[in-house]
């Protein structure tokens, strides 16, 4: 086991090359099941998740070549392996495997999928994907933890994926990506707009799929027989983005960030600005001018489905708000128990209630280093970024969390100032 020690108080400057975006990369990933011709992917991020769906692809009878800087995924002709079946010893590792059922069942009119892992901050269920892939003709069993899933013909049909909290993404990449395959066409409704789910779509119009509506909350498919291989660069990544304009923010720095899409961060970029912290962009690079944190204004925001604020960095501007000046108050409209980070945060001396899916944030005289542990992801970003603000050292322990979404994090903001190393940890 690994571990981060941070020693804090050192103001982030320098320039940073935002990575390509892990939710992107996923599904598209996935989507080179779709066809037996050669996909070249680039700007793929190196990350634990991208590894572990680059594993299921092997036993799904591809291969990977790295080339430079871009992937090459082939089909593996001499591989033994049943290609329409993803076992649990993958699969638990990542919740975003279940983005490969449909693309299995579009090909192959058959998949075995177990049931996704993945980060634990509250039940994210999977029915919608599954009410979309049945609503094309796709007949499905739950048998020992598994998903089966058998289609004798795809056809098209009209369905509506909202949930209780929105739209789904994985749900939209997954019944999209079955539809392309499908007879006739498919009218999904309130499908989700997200710049990953765009990227998509777009990629799997290289790929010789029609598809009208991307970045709209109406997709409209038209089935084709087959898809071919294809060139792609995916897009950059927001989530990554945010994580270091919040380091910047807390930290009292000033970075830019290069090889950044300001047209996917504008909620982001406009709560930077009515908090009061310094945004510039220019050429796809933003400049972040950070203050001392207690000059921030409290802030009121609400996650939602994009183009609103993304729940993905509703942590990292919890720290923001557990710094700034006055009550800030966080509402989680997507993931009601997202809030894992918050005992984590009250141990350094962050000033948090959390009442349902709202947490209220009182001032604080800043924060104190303490040994925290990651539950998910985006929580573990989130310790880090207040272990840079906080005062003395702080240890983040289970980072495996961390290095599931983020590509050479701690050499990213070494390179900026930060003093961060990474240990290892006899504790469990």
């Amino acid at each position: 086991m690994k571990k981060y020690v941070i020693q804090g108080g050192a103001k982030l400057h320098g320039d940073v090359v935002v990575s390509g975006s892990k939710n992107a990369a996923l599904p598209i990933l996935a989507a080179t099941l779709l066809t037996d011709d050669d996909v070249i992917l680039r700007n793929v991020p190196r990350l634990k998740d991208v590894t572990t769906m680059l594993a299921l692809l092997a036993k799904l009878g591809k291969k990977v070549i790295l080339e430079d800087e871009r992937l090459i995924v082939q089909e593996d002709v001499g591989s033994r392996s049943v290609r329409h079946e993803a076992t649990y010893d993958i699969v638990k590792q990542m919740r975003a495997s279940i983005v490969v059922l449909g693309p299995l069942v579009a090909r192959y009119r058959q998949a075995i999928v177990s049931l996704p892992g993945g980060c634990a901050f509250g039940p994210r269920p999977i029915d919608l994907h599954l009410k979309g892939l049945a609503a094309l003709g796709v007949k499905i069993e739950m048998k020992h933890g598994d998903i089966h899933a058998s289609a004798r013909n795809l056809k098209g049909a009209s369905i509506d994926l909202m949930g209780e909290f929105g739209s789904s993404v994985l749900g939209t990449d997954n019944v999209a990506m079955a539809a392309v395959l499908a007879s006739g066409e498919t009218v999904i409704e309130n499908a989700a707009r997200e710049p990953e789910t765009i990227d998509l779509m777009e990629m799997l119009g290289k790929m010789g799929a029609k598809i009208e509506g991307a970045g709209t909350s109406t997709l409209r498919i038209h089935g084709v027989k087959k898809l071919h291989g294809c060139d792609w660069t995916v897009i950059p990544d927001r989530i990554e983005a945010g994580t270091f304009i919040a380091a910047a923010a807390v930290t009292g720095g000033r970075i830019r960030l290069k090889a950044c899409r300001t047209d996917h961060l504008e909620a982001v970029l406009d709560v930077c600005r009515e908090i009061g912290i310094g945004i510039s962009e220019k050429a796809g690079v933003v400049t972040v001018t950070g203050k001392k944190p207690s000059a921030y204004k409290g802030f009121n925001l609400t996650t939602m489905p994009y183009p609103k604020f993304p729940t993905d960095l509703q942590s990292l501007f919890t720290v923001v708000g557990a710094l700034s000046k006055g009550i800030s108050s966080l509402r989680e409209g997507i993931y009601p128990n997202r809030w894992s980070h918050v005992p984590e945060l009250a141990r350094m001396g962050a000033q948090i209630q959390v009442e349902n899916e709202t947490a209220i944030l009182g001032e604080c005289k800043g924060l104190d280093g303490a040994s925290v542990q990651a539950s998910d992801l985006r929580a573990g970003a989130a310790l880090v970024v207040a272990g840079l603000a906080a005062r003395g050292t702080t240890e983040v322990r289970r980072i495996y969390h961390v290095d599931r979404g983020y590509e050479e994090l701690p050499e990213k903001l070494r390179a900026l100032g930060a003093h961060i190393t990474v240990e290892s940890d006899t504790l469990v």
